[in-house]
């Protein structure tokens, strides 16, 4: 998905809890929602992949006190948003607590955008966990940021990001003292559901797609709609040797954060070329859903495998949804210029708060909140 990111107000409310991760959160229909946005500078030498200022973007939604003022958060130019994204207070005060607060990653699909993830980022605040999303570098649409060939290509790099997002907002200075380390967790939408299960431990072997596309060339794989324009993944994967060699032959390394303690994978995409025994290894709770309908990410080849690979995975298949229906939801503006990421038989607030509840439910189970 390719849509110009106007950063104007990128702010989001948290949800008031009166208590801390520790003490059983309060429930999820009395928060409020926070929002403030970050860049953090990892001080190691990584792969920025085409993105020049080498920085990662985020946005945070937190939990925030109970007189907070929500207003709705869009995606689009000002006066004609695309999306909406959730209802937040842009720099809420926090929500007081007895202790501090679980944490969750979140990682967004091709071409997308921090703000995309907002539909269970408020979610997870209203609930009580601090939520993190990330700009992916050379793949991401804000408006200052193009799509790169090493972004559509290194997936495996992404899990980079989500590593020293976290570094970063451990070490920041508002956020920090209220994170409980030892209750951190990952979630992420197509390519991101790639991305969290490689922080789980997951290793690719990137020649299984080039394989597929040479073999089977109508496999959804080889035609994702966001790479338009670049090329078959051959000329991809020739442009990118040239300037990211290092990182092609690290490919089938392991990414592995053993900061993370449970994952939520959401219509999750190239999952094929995540290597069987590498799956088998994982021993984090894993939670996978995807739409019956899914065209781009079709369950038989990822979420399917995922839950036949990993030891105790489970998968739940929703009926009628399609790929794109994991987006937020899409304006008037959105639905009329934007029909390929916006037409849908159901109702897309209504999975996203079906989703959102499995989320939590399942962070709650898996890191022993209640």
């Amino acid at each position: 998905m390719r849509i110009r990111l106007y950063v104007g107000a990128m702010v989001c409310v948290l949800a008031a809890c009166a208590a801390s991760a520790e003490k059983h959160l309060a429930a999820p229909s009395e928060a409020r929602v926070g929002v403030v946005t970050r860049e953090f500078t990892p001080k190691a030498q990584r792969n920025w992949r085409g993105d020049e200022r080498k920085t990662l973007r985020c946005t945070i939604w937190y939990p925030a006190i109970d007189t907070a003022i929500e207003s709705k958060q869009f995606i689009g130019p000002p006066g004609a948003p695309l999306f909406q994204a959730g209802s937040a207070m842009p720099h809420a005060p926090f929500a007081p607590a007895l202790g501090k607060w679980p944490l969750v990653l979140l990682s967004h699909g091709t071409g997308g955008n921090a703000l995309q993830m907002a539909w269970l980022g408020t979610a997870l605040a209203r609930a009580g966990f601090i939520a993190v999303a990330v700009d992916h570098p050379g793949n991401n649409s804000a408006s200052d940021a193009p799509l790169t060939p090493e972004g559509m290509l290194l997936w495996w790099e992404r899990a980079t990001d989500l590593s020293n997002v976290l570094d970063g907002v451990l070490a920041d200075e508002e956020f920090g003292p209220k994170i409980d380390t030892r209750l951190i967790a990952a979630a992420g939408f197509s390519i991101g559901g790639y991305t969290v299960l490689e922080l789980a431990g997951a290793r690719t072997d990137i020649d299984a797609l080039f394989q597929r596309c040479r073999t089977n060339d109508d496999s959804a794989a080889c035609h994702v709609p966001e790479m338009r324009g670049m090329g078959s993944n051959d000329d991809i994967l020739r442009a990118v040797r040239k300037t990211s060699g290092e990182s092609l032959a690290r490919s089938g390394e392991s990414f592995r954060d053993p900061r993370i303690r449970a994952v939520f994978a959401i219509a999750p995409a190239e999952s094929f070329t995540q290597t069987a025994e590498s799956l088998r290894q994982v021993r984090l709770p894993v939670e996978i859903v995807v739409g019956a309908d899914d065209p781009i990410a079709p369950a038989r080849d990822n979420a399917d495998y995922l839950r036949a690979n990993i030891r105790g995975a489970r998968e739940t298949v929703l009926p009628h949804v399609t790929h794109y229906t994991f987006l937020d939801t899409c304006t008037a503006q959105g639905v009329d210029k934007l029909a390929t990421y916006c037409a849908d038989s159901v109702q897309r607030d209504a999975v996203h708060a079906e989703v959102a509840e499995m989320a939590v439910g399942f962070f709650y189970r898996a890191l022993k909140l209640k």
